[in-house]
């Protein structure tokens, strides 16, 4: 059944399906980003709503808060714990959420 998905996907010329611990994964580190931002990233106010944002946009923050570009009282530090994979995953999760 995989190798039928598998085919199928490429078939469409996309990438290789993502697989269950992937997801279970990214959805997992979103779930520390629920503290400030909110389940799912549906902010109730104080912090910015994650939920629906553009991807290249959230990376893009993340990656300045990193690189120490963007100062925070937190987020400078968290994101220091992500690897560019995470981050890119987080920022995909994040943006195909409805706000």
């Amino acid at each position: 059944m995989v190798l039928r998905s598998l085919v199928f996907v490429l078939a469409l010329g996309g990438a290789a399906p993502v697989c269950a611990q992937d997801t279970n994964h990214t959805r997992l580190l979103a779930s520390n980003c629920a503290n400030c931002h909110g389940t799912d990233g549906r902010s109730q106010g104080g912090m910015p709503s994650l939920s629906g944002m553009a991807k290249p946009y959230i990376v893009q923050q993340m990656q300045e808060f990193k690189a120490g570009k963007r100062t925070a009282t937190i987020m400078h530090q968290i994101s220091k714990g992500y690897t560019d994979a995470e981050i890119d995953a987080l920022a995909a999760y994040f943006s195909s959420l409805k706000n």
